[in-house]
């Protein structure tokens, strides 16, 4: 990892931005990778059909908190279509494209976590 992508990340994992809880959410979606033990909550609000705020909250490596960190950032404002086509590769590509193939899950949980919430609240009745 080169030593600007490494500052990137360090600083999202140490400075996280979007970490919290939305009080009056309008739902909460929880998941975690048993075998290391990472897990993250988000909160999200839906606006118009848009992803109006969004906070995480949860324990893990560097890379899967780092990560959602820059997740909510990319994410926020964006319309929920928009949010469910967010490719595995756009968000590797947003955390400088050098996380090794052995921390893919922990970099890609942010958005496992935040696709599967939209799509159980889209077939909610």
């Amino acid at each position: 990892m080169e030593s600007d992508n490494l500052e990137f990340i360090l600083d999202h994992f140490k400075n996280p931005r979007n970490y919290g809880t939305i009080e009056d959410a309008d739902f909460s979606y929880e998941e975690g990778i048993p075998s290391c033990g990472d897990v993250i909550r988000l909160d999200l609000r839906i606006k118009n059909n848009k992803l109006d705020d969004i906070k995480f909250s949860g324990t893990g490596c560097a890379i899967s908190q780092a990560s959602v960190s820059i997740l909510t950032e990319s994410v926020e404002g964006m319309e929920v279509s928009k949010v469910l086509s967010f490719t595995d590769n756009d968000m590797l590509e947003a955390l400088g494209g050098q996380v090794s193939p052995i921390r893919f899950k922990c970099a890609l949980l942010g958005l496992t976590v935040l696709k599967k919430a939209l799509i159980e609240k889209k077939s909610a009745p």
